[in-house]
């Protein structure tokens, strides 16, 4: 098959080269592969900075979106031609992909491939470390981090649906996408989070903080927490290091949970796909939740894709169409 190697140059150049075509175990299925989204971890793991896990496809791209082309003896509930998008644990920039099958998804009809690779991974974070790892409930308020990004437009669509109160932080760029979606949106460079906040919810703050930047955020989001307050960290953007508030954790009573969602095995990630089939996907199915696409481009020029995400010039996710 065709599939996106890394050449072993200085700049890593991504080309369109071969691989061997997977196999589909008893309990897989296999999709012909029309279109993936890009990630942060794609960028990392091109320069050398993410192991890929144990067992997984050394390809890059962890979501795709096509039609089943085979089935294993134990599948259940999917056959050849259904149209379905999947989380992956790698293996994306490629013709052909290997899934377990409890881990795919339904596209609607009205769907693109496009716009449902567009889905799996940022709905699967979002919901994730909202709900099932803060607790959220429909009466809170949350902060969303870097809000412009496809994980963070998710994110806001799941705060739609649930009632809470959003705020999100982008540069000026992004802010009107964040309004678009119900969000009280904070220029990052103009505004002071902890301010806005404080002054919006009268010295409350908020119960739970999704965060993608780390270190440089941590003394910051502790200070916009409320009490019983939940930090959720799910990226270090802006450093690994930063001080904890030891005092204020214990007198607040703040959470403070790290979260990835890679390296989890296969059998929580269906879990976790079992959870989202039920609050998520019917919202998706219906419509009342929508792709957010920045751009498109051909798998060939995955390399300028590359480069906009590492500019950070995407609001919303940038897909790799597959001829």
């Amino acid at each position: 098959m065709r599939a996106i190697e890394i050449a072993d140059d200085d700049q890593k150049t991504l080309k369109w080269g071969h691989a061997p075509r997977p196999l589909c175990g008893p309990q897989d299925i296999v999709i012909r592969n029309y279109a993936t989204a890009l990630n942060r971890a794609d960028l990392l793991q091109r320069k050398g900075l993410y192991p890929v896990p144990e067992k997984a496809s050394p390809i890059l791209g962890l979501e795709c979106a096509g039609i089943v082309a085979e089935v294993g003896p134990e599948v259940e509930g999917w056959a050849v031609g259904d149209r379905v998008c999947s989380l992956l644990s790698g293996g994306g920039y490629a013709e052909y992909v290997s899934t377990p099958y409890e881990l795919a998804l339904p596209i609607p009809g009205f769907m693109t491939f496009a716009e449902a690779a567009s889905l799996p991974e940022a709905l699967y974070t979002a919901y994730l470390n909202l709900i099932l790892e803060a607790n959220l409930r429909e009466d809170e308020s949350v902060l969303v981090h870097a809000a412009g990004s496809g994980v963070g437009l998710a994110a806001l669509q799941i705060l739609g649906i649930l009632g809470a109160r959003a705020f999100g932080t982008a540069s000026e760029a992004k802010l009107e996408r964040i309004r678009d979606f119900g969000a009280a949106a904070i220029d990052r460079n103009k505004l002071d989070f902890v301010d806005f906040v404080l002054d919006e919810t009268h010295g409350d703050g908020v119960d739970v903080v999704l965060d993608c930047v780390g270190g440089a955020y941590l003394e910051k989001n502790q200070k916009v927490l409320a009490r019983g307050g939940r930090l959720v960290v799910i990226g270090l953007l802006g450093g690994a290091d930063g001080e904890l508030d030891l005092r204020q954790l214990l007198m607040k009573r703040q959470s403070v949970i790290g979260s990835v969602l890679r390296s989890r095995t296969i059998a929580e990630k269906i879990a976790i796909t079992m959870d989202l089939a039920r609050d998520v996907w019917p919202y998706v199915m219906s419509g009342d939740i929508v792709a957010t696409i920045d751009s498109e481009f051909g798998i060939e020029s995955a390399n300028e894709a590359h480069a906009r995400m590492k500019d950070n010039l995407n609001v919303g996710k940038i897909v790799l169409n597959i001829p």
